[in-house]
């Protein structure tokens, strides 16, 4: 994983209005179907790793693990966050292609 390259993807992703932070809004976006993936910080609090991981179940959304809150934050251009939705396809392929995850069970090309 190349934290450089994920955090200028979510950069772009937030300045073109495909990516949202704070708790209501990134679990209204989840809830409403929007969300194509679902970004929570290393060193969220359990409660709020809870509560994502139960949402993001519930409503299929991917849901990773990734950066700390400092660097969630300095992505976008904020201070620090615990989560992040994408309401973008490509922007949410993007950061898994550096990630290195899967969609749907098959490697992405």
């Amino acid at each position: 994983m190349n934290k450089q390259k994920v955090a200028n993807w979510l950069g772009l992703a937030f300045r073109a209005g495909s990516a949202v932070t704070g708790d209501q809004a990134c679990l209204a976006e989840i809830r409403k179907g929007r969300a194509c993936l679902a970004l929570l910080a290393q060193d969220a609090g359990s409660n709020t790793k809870k509560k994502y991981q139960d949402k993001c179940a519930y409503y299929r959304v991917p849901l990773i693990e990734v950066l700390n809150k400092e660097e969630l934050g300095r992505a976008l251009g904020k201070h620090d966050r615990a989560a992040v939705v994408i309401t973008n396809h490509g922007f949410a392929k993007n950061i898994l292609l550096e990630l290195g995850e899967q969609i749907g069970g098959e490697a992405i090309e």
